[in-house]
């Protein structure tokens, strides 16, 4: 009796198998009202592999930067959650009957000098304003700068120095200014200057900051570059090709660094000069109108760096080359003064990257001044070089 429940209960366990493995294999119907429709199993796998594609092909650039590092002859991952702000300058010139009004800046290194005497552990760059005046019908410019100097401090230095000021610029709507110490980029609001990103020397791979001298904006990437010289002992020995590298910065703030050895080494070239001769940059941008890069160097020496001697190599010429640093044209700009290079400059907003704003600084046993000028591309000066004061100033900026 017990062995014929068994059976008949087996027989039942495995009529409901049965039914539940056919139910399993037909399709589900849904009535709504008075339509039916079925989701089929293939149509099932094609929605989810739509799903699976799409979100492969938005997530794999992200998660590609995060868990492997970028090829180096490859710019840094594109920053997809924001627009560029394209403002400049940031405040809009003004105009009058007889031209236009810009408002500028510049700031200062003052070296040794940034550091406070009145408070601990305080350092601080100048950054003094003032107002520019264009007539485009006489092509004259004329400078009249404001009474009170802003003052910008940090407390982050190295080996007891900072907020040596090298450069100002523009960036995705903020003006920024760069720690030749440091290698600190500033965020300058106001009178406030706050660190932005770090940018080390040479590949990046080091502990001591990078050098920055000059920067420039080229596709909505911020370009950052030193002083384009092999990095030597002050008789002129070699040590390292450091600040032949630049920086290649995100408006997120993701950081490339790119070896430019060839480039610096065939801006030299077009001047005739090859190593141990040097030249030193602090003043460089692109031109998105021209297509081209210009370079005001302030060092041109066919002679071995010496650190005494290097205070009266100043040269007067403007490097214009094309994006491959291939055709490269040299321009005089002015009379050439041994004591007076550039240390930074700008392309008139308006004037179609026809005209350049610079300034000038001297060094020489232990003074320094700076000045200001202006002229054409084609190197016709348009405002003579006129003194600004008895500082060193390394930085300009329409703001």
């Amino acid at each position: 009796m017990k062995r014929v429940r068994i059976q008949r209960w087996n027989k039942q366990t495995m009529s409901y198998l049965g039914d539940w493995r056919q139910a399993l294999r037909a399709p589900l119907v849904y009535r709504v009202a008075n339509s039916t429709f079925r989701i089929q199993s293939q149509y099932l796998a094609l929605i989810f592999l739509l799903l699976s594609a799409s979100l492969f092909l938005f997530g794999f650039p992200l998660l590609r930067g995060i868990v492997r590092p970028l090829p180096a002859n490859q710019c840094v991952t594109q920053c997809r959650y924001q627009k560029y702000n394209k403002t400049y300058p940031l405040s809009s010139p003004v105009r009058t009957s007889k031209g236009f009004t810009y408002r500028i800046a510049i700031v200062s290194d003052l070296d040794h000098d940034s550091r406070s005497l009145d408070k601990k552990n305080l350092w601080y760059s100048i950054m003094k304003t003032g107002s520019l005046f264009w007539n485009p019908s006489t092509n004259s410019l004329s400078i009249i700068w404001d009474d009170r100097n802003q003052m910008l401090t940090s407390s982050l230095t190295m080996k007891g120095r900072g907020m040596e000021l090298s450069e100002l610029v523009t960036f995705d709507g903020h003006l920024l200014s760069f720690d030749d110490r440091t290698g600190v980029v500033y965020i300058i609001e106001g009178e406030e200057a706050y660190p932005w990103v770090i940018l080390m020397d040479g590949n990046g791979k080091n502990t001591k900051g990078f050098k920055s001298e000059w920067a420039t904006v080229k596709d909505e990437y911020l370009y950052v570059g030193s002083m384009g010289k092999e990095w030597t002992t002050p008789s002129g020995e070699f040590q390292h090709n450091n600040p032949l590298w630049i920086k290649i910065i995100s408006p997120c703030g993701e950081v490339q660094s790119s070896n430019w050895i060839s480039n610096y080494k065939r801006l030299r070239q077009a001047l005739d000069i090859e190593y141990p001769g040097y030249m030193i940059h602090e003043s460089g941008a692109w031109s998105d109108i021209h297509k081209s890069w210009f370079f005001l160097p302030r060092r041109c020496s066919r002679e071995r760096y010496n650190e005494t001697k290097d205070e009266t190599m100043s040269c007067n010429v403007l490097l214009t080359t094309d994006e491959n640093f291939v055709d490269i044209k040299v321009t005089k700009v002015g009379t050439l003064l041994p004591l007076r290079g550039f240390s930074s400059f700008k392309f008139l907003p308006g004037s179609q990257d026809s005209i350049i704003v610079a300034l000038k600084t001297e060094e020489y046993q232990g003074q320094t001044a700076t000045y200001i000028v202006a002229f054409t591309i084609t190197g016709t000066i348009i405002m003579p070089e006129t003194k600004v004061i008895d500082k060193k100033f390394e930085g300009l900026e329409f703001i």
